[in-house]
């Protein structure tokens, strides 16, 4: 009896997640599908949006890209800075990071977008940061 009682006490414990479903790129706004666009325009390579509405209040979705070299990094920046502007009038709230370009944040407010090199964005590695998030599944013509 002793015996049972001991083995019942000792059971492992099974956590079973289940996935949120991805979200779809069409379900988008505009502005997130153009800076994404954008960045797909100008080589960036890697590019994963992370939807952040159901777990984080100060803004919806992190797009994370990254360039092989400081030029690249801030031409990707430059080039959703200058579509969004010219295309939706919309600027970012902030910029930081352009002129070391190591990880240029551009704040949009409902969006943020985050463009590495690859040593910086290995460092810091925001997706296993959010891994809680879900992700956006973008089109394969990006």
């Amino acid at each position: 009896m002793e015996e049972t009682q001991e083995r019942s006490l000792n059971r492992e414990t099974v956590k079973i997640d289940i996935a949120e479903p991805p979200t779809p790129f069409a379900e988008l706004d505009p502005e997130v599908q153009l800076a994404i666009k954008c960045a797909a325009d100008k080589k960036a390579f890697d590019v994963v949006v992370l939807d952040l509405r159901s777990i984080a209040s100060f803004t919806e979705f992190f797009i994370i890209a990254s360039g092989s070299n400081q030029r690249q990094v801030q031409a990707i920046s430059d080039e959703i800075n200058e579509q969004l502007k010219k295309q939706l009038n919309s600027r970012p709230v902030r910029i930081e990071g352009y002129n070391s370009a190591d990880w240029i944040l551009l704040d949009y407010g409902d969006f943020v977008v985050h463009i590495f090199n690859g040593e910086s964005r290995e460092f810091y590695d925001l997706a296993r940061l959010w891994l809680d998030a879900r992700r956006v599944v973008l089109p394969e013509d990006l």
